[in-house]
């Protein structure tokens, strides 16, 4: 059994800090209930939904400079929403997907949580967008025994949080290393290396240090370490600093808005080396912050639109003809964590009607059997280790490829 993650006073401080298409204008985000337990929760799961629905909620950042990633998931989230319940839903029983706004910070998706537990009832959630918010609502969710996939939760230390938190986003220092293993490919006389990361940012400062460990076990000479905001505009400081000591490569831990700003004005400074971006700059939302500038950035994968399996196919296929262009890593996350809800609770269903058992049951079952099972989703097979971590064999690193006018791009995955 996974022992419930205990805070100090540092990590306290350290994650009361701001953290890192499609629309969410009919998603209704409702006032949060202050009590921690909801004497309705006695009820069972088929008086909960609306239309006699199973509700799984999804908290995630439809707002703020973190949407440019959370409407990545709203849009995998309800992509697989409509799969499986064209498929029959769970064995006959529909889904419903109950949506609450985290935001871009720590208080929004504490009430997020306790909105989704305490008034929707939903059975399990996924969310949040953002480590630095996984560490503050997560434990939510644990006191009330409540079930909690995280789509992208990359730092250390987020199943250990406690029994009921496990995640389908592979831990940063799985994936980080590969990015920096293909640019010394690209270019073997690599020697200097500068680092940025958001101080603010829970998961960049995890991301960072595994780049940092990386960069050293490489035998690369790390030049120096420049620090800023997830809410920062202006880099020149930074980025001066940097270029005035000649780095072969840059490597960037930060969100969309702020890493896609770096990267610009980085290159409009005069730096032609490689940059790797973090998993904060994994999206296609990067290309309209710098645009042309855009190209050539590395950035590591769990994902990748080609991989062969027929619902990797079917989630491609969907992505591509609603908002004409190739699917994300973040989408195909949300869609594999709604997928490992869908598949636990037909599992469930199978022995013992899930609409005639009572809530707080239900949910301590689902916990139990998501943890247990095998899924052939988007991002390959997957299975989670007894603490929640997931257990992923396929990895890639892309490099974007922009137009000269900066108009469009696109992730090129890397042999």
């Amino acid at each position: 059994m996974k022992k419930t993650f205990t805070y100090t006073t540092a990590l306290l401080s350290t994650c009361t800090l701001l953290l890192t298409a499609c629309g969410g204008a009919n998603n209704t985000t409702t006032n949060p209930t202050n009590n921690a337990q909801n004497s309705t929760n006695t009820t069972t799961v088929a008086t909960t939904g609306n239309n006699n629905s199973i509700p799984i909620g999804i908290a995630v950042a439809q707002t703020s400079n973190v949407a440019l990633l959370g409407q990545e998931q709203v849009a995998g989230a309800k992509i697989a929403e409509k799969y499986f319940n064209d498929k029959g839903g769970v064995n006959g029983t529909p889904i419903k997907l109950v949506f609450q706004d985290t935001a871009g910070d720590e208080a929004g998706t504490i009430n997020a949580f306790q909105t989704l537990i305490n008034k929707d009832r939903v059975v399990g959630i996924v969310g949040p967008t953002l480590s630095q918010q996984a560490f503050s609502a997560d434990p939510i969710a644990e006191r009330a025994k409540v079930p909690v996939v995280g789509p992208s939760n990359t730092a250390k230390g987020i199943p250990e949080i406690g029994d009921y938190i496990a995640r389908v986003s592979a831990p940063v220092s799985v994936v980080a290393p590969n990015s920096v293993k293909a640019a010394l490919k690209q270019n073997p006389n690599i020697k200097n290396v500068a680092v940025f990361f958001a101080q603010n940012d829970a998961f960049s400062k995890s991301e960072t240090e595994i780049f940092q460990q990386t960069v050293k076990e490489q035998g690369l000479n790390l030049v120096t370490v420049q620090k800023f905001q997830t809410t920062d505009t202006d880099f020149q400081s930074q980025a001066t600093n940097a270029i005035n000591l000649k780095p072969d490569l840059v490597i960037i831990s930060g969100l969309a808005a702020d890493g896609g700003n770096l990267v610009r004005q980085l290159r409009e400074l005069g730096y032609k080396g490689l940059i790797i971006g973090g998993n904060g700059l994994n999206t296609s939302n990067l290309f309209p912050v710098c645009k042309a500038f855009c190209d050539g950035v590395l950035i590591a994968q769990a994902y990748s639109p080609e991989y062969p399996g027929e619902i990797n196919k079917a989630f491609r296929q969907a992505y591509v003809d609603q908002y004409k262009k190739e699917p994300p890593q973040f989408s195909a996350q949300a869609f594999a964590a709604v997928q490992v809800y869908v598949e636990a609770l037909k599992a469930l269903d199978s022995k013992n009607k899930v609409n005639k058992v009572q809530l707080p049951e239900l949910r301590t079952q689902l916990n139990q059997q998501l943890l247990t099972g095998k899924y052939n989703t988007p991002l390959g097979e997957i299975s989670f280790t007894p603490v929640g971590e997931i257990v992923q064999q396929n990895f890639y690193v892309a490099q974007i490829k922009m137009e000269k006018d900066g108009s469009q791009g696109k992730f090129t995955f890397l042999k």
